[in-house]
């Protein structure tokens, strides 16, 4: 037999270990994974140099645009920002022109992205308006559903509990996952409200408007929704102590409740924000280092399921404007995330496969893509090739994401992402796109 390609003289991360070996790939997928020696004959081969292959990176949590927002990022672009940064398959969120809430916006999106994505590319919806149109959105393929309780964007009254536990009965029923954006929006408004009356229009009143209790007080509002209806709920973005606390008293035995954090949660503060300004604000907004420091404390005790990069590009003008309140919230991260999760792994901070673990096996896992997220026979052939020892300087202008700007831009990281295999043809090569746009697999619910 010859297989279309044979990865040599490479180091991969299989079950919790660094293995010496080689990959046999074939009809994009992993053949085999053996020593040089027992490797099949195959059409090309390609000598990685001794560097390390993980498994293809999965971000849950990204929006790719396009459409009517396609000048802020489309999916050519946001899918060449996801390979250049090692990431292999994202999942899309809604809120876009128009919101993705109907099969009809779903396969529209879908049919849009299709041929021009160099990665896998899976959608979220919003829920419609009636319920009886989630069955007809998830026959479209979509992978989870996505509530903003911080204001409203799709069909759902996010005001009205009894909707909201008419909706969670039925996904509940059907076993498919919601993604929430846990603020609380009445009083999120009300102190947004009185600040604009006051002419309160800087970081600081943002800051105070999305306080920590916003956050606290979403998170226990839905919990009592999901103890009624025992739907599978995944709480995005966690950026408190007190809003980990509250998902994890959610985390009992029989609830179905999972957890992720960010990049710039993680590794930027107020001090941070206050000295970038608007470029880096976002929603949640980075807060304190205490609650920092107790993101990263979950991570290390395994409280927090995933990361993810919550990349959310936008015009560089759209980060600027006379009130705080009319900048456009969110942060450009596909390119930054995973250079700076194996800094933090050469600081000893994290491990390796905590990396792993974050970025492939649990969301693999929580978001049921059943062939990716390790390397093993069988497996699509998604990977990731690190030089763990490269240095450099986040260049924020060389972005392939249409949104070239970073509170990260001339952050010094080490270890960096060389090579982005996606279902077995390089589409990445030295920060370069190699390949031709749809090579990408439009990831339709199983």
């Amino acid at each position: 037999m010859i297989v279309d390609l044979a990865l040599n003289n490479t180091k991969a991360y299989i079950k919790n270990r660094i293995v010496d070996c080689s990959l046999a790939i074939n009809e994009g997928k992993i053949l085999k994974i053996s020593k040089e020696v027992n490797m099949p004959k195959s059409e090309k081969k390609i000598d990685l140099k001794n560097q390390l292959v993980l498994p293809g990176l999965i971000d849950a949590h990204v929006h790719l645009r396009d459409e009517g927002k396609a000048y802020k990022e489309d999916f050519y672009t946001g899918t060449a920002a996801a390979a250049a940064g090692g990431i292999t398959t994202v999942l899309d969120m809604p809120n876009n022109e128009p919101v993705t809430m109907s099969a009809e916006t779903l396969q529209t999106r879908m049919k849009t992205a299709d041929r021009r994505i160099l990665v896998n590319v899976g959608f979220y919806s919003e829920f419609p308006k009636n319920t009886k149109e989630i069955e007809k959105i998830l026959e479209k393929g979509a992978v989870a559903f996505k509530l903003f309780m911080a204001e409203q964007v799709g069909g759902l009254d996010i005001d009205n509990d009894n909707a909201l536990l008419e909706a969670f009965k039925v996904v509940s029923q059907l076993k498919v996952l919601v993604a929430v954006h846990a603020e609380d929006r009445k009083s999120l408004r009300k102190t947004e409200d009185s600040f604009k009356h006051a002419n309160c229009n800087e970081i600081e009143a943002f800051l105070k408007a999305h306080s920590e209790s916003v956050e606290v007080k979403a998170v226990k509002h839905l919990l009592e929704i999901v103890k009624q209806t025992n739907a599978r709920v995944h709480f995005c973005h966690v950026s408190t102590e007190n809003g980990l606390k509250a998902v994890l008293d959610g985390k009992k035995p029989g609830m179905q409740i999972t957890c992720e954090a960010t990049p710039h949660h993680l590794f930027l503060s107020v001090d941070d924000l206050r000295k970038v300004g608007t470029l880096a604000l976002t929603m949640p907004p980075v807060r304190g280092k205490n609650h920092a420091s107790a993101l990263m404390n979950g991570i290390r005790r395994g409280w927090i399921d995933i990361l993810a990069s919550d990349h959310a590009p936008h015009a560089p003008e759209e980060k600027k404007a006379r009130t705080v309140w009319d900048v456009k919230v969110g942060i450009p991260g596909l390119e930054t995330t995973l250079p700076l999760l194996l800094t933090q792994v050469k600081r000893g901070r994290l491990s390796l496969g905590d990396v792993v673990k974050l970025m492939a096996e649990k969301p693999a896992e929580i978001f049921n893509l059943t062939d990716r997220g390790c390397l093993k026979r069988g497996n699509k052939a998604d990977l990731t090739i690190v030089d763990l020892k490269k240095q450099c300087k986040i260049d924020a202008s060389k972005f392939h994401s249409k949104a070239k700007y970073s509170p990260f831009d001339r952050w010094s990281v080490e270890g960096e992402p060389i090579k982005t295999f996606v279902n077995g043809q390089l589409v990445m090569d030295e920060g370069e796109i190699v390949a031709k746009a749809g090579i990408g697999e439009i990831i339709r619910r199983q």
